[in-house]
């Protein structure tokens, strides 16, 4: 199966989610051997219109640990080009004559998608935008994380928590999600953080189980896997006494992993903020540093994959 570019979710089929875990599980192997020098006369441009660390770092390790060579830079949106002026499609144009994959990361949704229709080589959505926008390669380590802690995709029961109405990791593990059997989804927010029509209306649309909810204890005990997301302050607009209110009702800590059954994992896409309380991270349950270690693997099988198409 050919692979041209990573843009959202949606585009991956159960039989390319089962390709992209046998290529992870390689990558596994090789970055236990210390990597690979088999992509030596690559080139990724690692392209972010807004700052990250984990995402950034996570990618670029990837492409040096298969012996790729990357030019980079999280700044994209103050390049002396960007601020007179020149459009994406434009820097898109310049940047693949550079490099064999371009990764970015953009501040508007739909930006990948713009780039992928311009370039000339492979583009890979890092994350765009806020409220509506994707951020599919999380999401595929996400799923990767739960299939390698629970054995199993199909039959899943996952909460999530937290800010859902801007939250584009929550959307793109959603749709993922959506694609296997008899999953049931909880979406626990306050009312003003809600997950958004869209994505409802596509899991209803596609026979997928649904309910929103506000009381996280309730739910808790129902699930298979919870993951977290940050509420952040400038996101409510109540006062401050209310929003620590609000905080306590969704706040992970040892009181709350009581209410999990043991198989149960608690997974966050990171940065943490004030919602989990750091001794979970002793709990066994609490996956999110695994999580992110599997970014790196999943992102040097989808960089192979497109390279090879």
């Amino acid at each position: 199966m050919k692979l041209s570019h990573v843009i959202e979710s949606q585009q991956f089929t159960l039989p390319m989610l089962t390709e992209l875990f046998q290529r992870a599980e390689q990558m596994e192997r090789i970055v236990r051997r210390g990597g690979t020098q088999d992509y030596n006369h690559k080139i990724m441009a690692s392209l972010f219109y807004e700052p990250s660390t984990r995402t950034r770092f996570s990618f670029e390790s990837a492409m040096l640990r298969l012996g790729g060579k990357v030019i980079s830079t999280e700044s994209a949106s103050t390049f002396s080009s960007v601020s007179l002026g020149e459009t994406l499609e434009d820097t898109i144009r310049v940047v693949d004559d550079y490099a064999d994959v371009i990764v970015l990361r953009h501040n508007e949704v739909g930006g990948a998608q713009r780039a992928a229709a311009v370039s000339s080589v492979s583009v890979i959505n890092a994350g765009e935008g806020k409220g509506g926008g994707q951020h599919p390669t999380q999401a595929l380590l996400d799923l990767y994380t739960i299939y390698k802690e629970l054995h199993k995709l199909d039959g899943l029961k996952v909460a999530m928590v937290g800010n859902l109405a801007d939250g584009r990791t929550v959307r793109s593990l959603s749709y993922l999600l959506g694609k296997f059997e008899r999953v049931k989804i909880y979406f626990v927010a306050p009312p003003s953080l809600q997950m958004k029509s869209d994505l409802l209306n596509h899991l209803s649309e596609h026979n997928v189980w649904y309910t929103l909810e506000t009381d996280l204890k309730q739910v808790l005990p129902e699930v298979d896997v919870v993951y977290v997301t940050r509420i952040e302050r400038e996101r409510f607009t109540g006062t401050d006494a209310d929003f620590l209110s609000l905080m306590r009702r969704y706040f992970f800590d040892q009181a709350t992993m009581q209410l999990l059954p043991q198989r149960v994992i608690v997974m966050h896409p990171l940065p943490r903020s004030s919602e989990i309380d750091p001794d979970v991270d002793k709990d066994n349950r609490a996956a999110y540093f695994r999580q992110a270690q599997n970014g790196v693997v999943i992102r040097m099988a989808l960089l192979t994959w497109v390279l090879e198409s």
